[in-house]
């Protein structure tokens, strides 16, 4: 048997739970490296058997699994805990559990192969490890092999597909990324034309409200260089009477154009929100997250059912909800 397809044999032995409890990215590159060498007892979901098959496969011995076994697990989020943080959605391997930021997360229990890496970023500790029931539906051996191959079957393809997503959104982002910097340049070109052009004194006052702030007082700061260039011209010696009114027709028509970018920019600060009233409402919105985390830890302690760490929850709960009070006051007074 060639290496190519002893590793396809070795992979097709694996559980394909992705798990990386071998010390590799997913059954795959852990095929691979039994194939260059590596043991072949560092796979738990696998178990005996799955060391009893990659002995035969690779000619050596069988040895102890570096780690207990493990039976099929599935995931399992209480929803009433979860706070959409999407992190679960992220680490999870084959693409099983459902939701959006914000919103509460779900397991696909039929597609969930129990890797447990959803459990480790879960911020509030709200994901539990159960058996699988598919697991547990089986009545004897000939039921409990065919769970686990029709198992690694669809963990197989969903992880596969996974990385192909992976790696498509990954080229989306730097074509992305390559059509922000291609556009940014063309727009740093149109600007040293701009500004070429407001040398020349050639373009007219624009009165354009729409234009950012950040733009005028870039133009006002052009236009005033340009002011002062042409009143050290009108000091020079030797000018004759055409050239003195050209300069002082260039002059007035700059200093026009500089008072209607003042008149822009102060119409602008007049419209632009109170940064104390910005600031008060963000107050609002972090006291009320504090206070639904206090409510997930004390619902969290209850289920511990520890009367220290109830106190202190409690506690907290109590600062949390002042916290919110004090915030809503400021903001409405």
């Amino acid at each position: 048997m060639n290496q190519h397809a002893l590793i396809e044999t070795i992979d097709a032995t694996l559980p394909q739970t992705q798990c990386g409890k071998c010390g590799h990215a997913g059954c795959r590159p852990y095929a691979e490296a039994i194939a260059a060498g590596d043991p072949i007892n560092r796979c738990p979901p696998g178990g005996e058997t799955t060391i009893v098959r990659l002995a035969e496969l690779t000619n050596r011995a069988i040895l102890p699994l570096e780690q207990p076994a493990q039976s099929p697990l599935t995931a399992w989020i209480r929803e009433d805990e979860c706070i959409g943080c999407t992190k679960c959605i992220q680490a999870c391997p084959v693409d099983a559990i459902l939701g959006a930021a914000k919103h509460m997360h779900t397991v696909i229990t039929n597609e969930c192969t129990g890797c447990e890496l959803c459990i480790a970023p879960c911020p509030v500790d709200c994901i539990d490890l159960l058996p699988h029931p598919g697991w547990q539906a089986a009545n004897d051996d000939a039921e409990r092999q065919a769970y686990l191959a029709q198992r690694a079957s669809t963990a197989r393809q969903r992880f596969l597909a996974r990385n192909e997503r992976l790696v498509r959104q990954t080229e989306e982002r730097r074509q992305r990324r390559a059509r922000r910097l291609a556009s940014r340049n063309t727009r740093q070109g149109m600007d040293k034309d701009a500004h070429a052009r407001t040398d020349q004194s050639t373009v007219q006052p624009a009165h354009v409200s729409s234009v950012p702030p950040s733009s005028l007082r870039t133009k006002r700061v052009s236009l005033l260089a340009n002011l002062k260039r042409v009143t050290r011209q009108q000091q020079q010696d030797g000018l004759t009477d055409a050239q003195g009114a050209e300069l002082e027709r260039r002059a007035t028509e700059l200093r026009a154009r500089l008072a209607d970018i003042d008149q822009q920019l102060s119409n602008t600060n007049a419209t632009r929100p109170d940064p104390g009233e910005r600031q008060r409402r963000f107050a609002v919105s972090a006291a009320e997250q504090s206070l639904r985390r206090a409510q997930q830890q004390l619902a969290h302690a209850e289920r511990q059912d520890d009367p220290v760490v109830i106190a202190n929850a409690q506690q907290q709960l109590e600062q949390a909800k002042q916290i919110l009070a004090d915030a809503r006051a400021a903001q409405s007074s």
